[in-house]
């Protein structure tokens, strides 16, 4: 701006009788200048950069004691912001834990917590998934005037139970892009023909269910022949070939999942189907860097979701072999690689100073993933149990790190019990947006924490789901440092293991659990392994503490209100008409053009 104070200036100087008219205007302009109604501001609304890794271990990141695994993206987070050391996830599942990072809840608020063995979705082509009328964070954000955008890994359904509907699309939860999976990357879409579904105890019950059929049908075909019951030929003919096709339908199904369950999708068309892990985690970084090259000029949500470090194991032949933990620790280096390559995106464009980083991983290392006798699942550190065991450590305590320039203090160790979920008010305060008021919020905002202005949560208790079964709860007392944790049901380990190998996936119910009565008591304080159970006798409080976790339980579960579970039978499905598919069903392919 070029400003003449006035018009009678001679040789540069202004003359002597029109110094009023200069003051004058050089206060107009002074105004101008600092008056907000007049000029428009600069919009200082922080962007939002957060990573998801899928079944990443407590003890596979550097600045979490690993030093064998090279993270210096993520240990590079935590140094320039904040390690928090007992993050919480919801569950020990992707699926619920995912919905409850999302809107703030407790899964079982939403339906997301299975009452029985399948605790994730299992196909793309069912109608269970993320209620439409529950409200992500993403959502808020969009409403606000953000961008927004999920690239990744999604899980939380597609389909409702009409034909074409993607209520639960991301599109249709607060993301204007999308650009990933809806559902996983199951062992079906690598390419050496292995399948999780045979290893679930949910198929080989589902086996023995036929195997009964047939056995039953095949029996009283011979009665018939034999000439000791009578019952039309047509009808046991009938019968027989139903549970033929019965026990044949699974073996079709799996084999079919690679080409109709791995699938990419660019908002809600196919994008390639299946998809080739070969280049995956390169082409996700690059959409997530033309995201922000779009979108640097105004405020942006990017939800960076990875599809690692969950099997299928996958990386380019660059970090093949690079690492000393085989391909398992290949896959943690490459995806380090990634978080890496976003970030430097941010500084380079100037952004790093208004970016809030944030990274966690779904739920912990997965113990019963062997193959070959090597172990392809996440290490959870000093933990003990893994991903699927609700109450173990293992499974739900997440190697997380953080970083706000603006006010957290670069170093910073928080080490009070927290949760996934308190991202959901913490995104909300930074944007200064309000938390919605009409449903239960179960986070809590993390800037006093973070900020230091607290050095105790604001939680007292964290409720610990297997599904919909409550298996330990954990207490935060408002003074001390303990924080004791009861488990009221355990998974059943393998003799002299860690883990539920016969299973596979430990379950929540049955023959599969031992209950505790009275519960098993730790101080994870001091205790984090949860090696030295507590008793009356050596804890005078002991039952004090019990009936204090107890109570709040109680609270909590008077506080669920009772909704659609998306895991019912009628959810999980399989619908033919609602499969996404390039070409033909059955047969599907494309190739991704993009």
């Amino acid at each position: 701006m070029v400003v003449i104070c006035s018009s009678n200036m001679v040789g540069g100087a202004m003359k002597s009788s029109q110094p009023v008219q200069c003051v004058f205007v050089r206060l107009s302009v002074l105004c101008l200048l600092l008056c907000p109604s007049v000029l428009p501001q600069r919009n200082d609304r922080p962007n939002f950069l957060l990573f998801m890794v899928d079944d990443l271990g407590y003890g596979d990141v550097g600045c979490f004691g690993n030093d064998s695994i090279r993270t210096p993206n993520i240990d590079r987070i935590a140094s320039e912001g904040a390690k928090l050391t007992h993050h919480l996830a919801a569950e020990a599942m992707c699926t619920p834990s995912r919905a409850a990072f999302l809107t703030g809840r407790y899964p079982i608020r939403s339906g997301m917590g299975a009452n029985h063995g399948l605790r994730f979705l299992p196909t793309i082509a069912n109608t269970g998934g993320l209620p439409a009328n529950e409200t992500t964070f993403a959502t808020l954000l969009k409403q606000a005037g953000y961008a927004t955008a999920l690239i990744g890994k999604w899980h939380l359904g597609l389909h409702c139970a009409s034909g074409g509907s993607l209520c639960h699309h991301p599109n249709n939860h607060g993301f204007d892009y999308f650009y990933g999976t809806p559902i996983t990357n199951f062992r079906e879409c690598g390419e050496d023909g292995e399948s999780v579904y045979y290893m679930t105890s949910v198929y080989r019950r589902y086996k023995q269910v036929c195997w009964a059929y047939l056995v039953g049908a095949a029996s009283l075909l011979l009665i018939k022949f034999l000439g000791k019951m009578h019952v039309r030929w047509m009808t046991l003919l009938s019968l027989l070939t139903f549970c033929t096709l019965v026990m044949a339908f699974p073996e079709v199904f799996v084999i079919m999942l690679r080409p109709w369950n791995c699938v990419l999708m660019e908002n809600e068309k196919v994008a390639e189907q299946p998809y080739s892990l070969k280049d995956l985690t390169p082409n996700l970084v690059n959409k997530s860097l033309k995201f922000i090259d779009d979108n640097a000029d105004m405020p942006f949500f990017l939800y960076h979701s990875f599809l690692k470090v969950h099997t299928a194991l996958f990386t380019t032949k660059e970090f093949e072999g690079r690492s000393r933990h085989g391909r398992y620790g290949d896959n943690v280096e490459e995806m380090d690689w990634a978080v890496g390559r976003i970030l430097d995106a941010i500084e380079k464009k100037g952004l790093s100073h208004n970016t809030f980083v944030y990274l966690t991983s779904d739920n912990g290392g997965h113990v019963e993933e062997i193959r070959d006798g090597q172990r392809e699942g996440g290490h959870n550190g000093i933990l003990r149990g893994g991903k699927g065991m609700a109450g173990w450590d293992g499974g739900i305590r997440m190697p997380t790190v953080l970083r706000w320039p603006k006010d957290v203090r670069p170093g910073t160790v928080v080490d009070e019990p927290t949760s996934q979920m308190d991202v959901f008010p913490t995104v909300l305060r930074l944007a200064q947006l309000k938390t919605p008021g009409n449903r239960v919020i179960d986070g809590r905002d993390l800037m006093p924490l973070l900020t230091e202005s607290k050095n105790v949560t604001d939680h007292r208790f964290f409720v610990h789901y297997c599904g919909s079964v409550i298996h330990a709860a954990r207490y935060r007392p408002p003074t001390g440092e303990s924080v004791w944790k009861a488990h009221y049901t355990t998974p059943n380990w393998d003799p002299g293991t860690e883990g539920c190998y016969d299973a596979f996936l430990c379950d929540c119910r049955g023959d599969y659990v031992t209950h505790h009565d009275p519960p098993l008591l730790f101080d994870v304080t001091k205790d984090p392994s949860e090696r030295s159970p507590i008793t009356p006798e050596s804890e005078p409080k002991f039952a004090e503490i019990i009936s204090t976790i107890d109570k709040g339980v109680k609270d909590h579960m008077s506080s669920v209100e009772q909704v659609e579970n998306q895991f019912s039978l009628r959810n999980i499905l399989w619908r033919p008409w609602l499969q996404p598919c390039c070409g033909h069903l059955p047969f599907c392919s494309c190739a991704n053009n993009a």
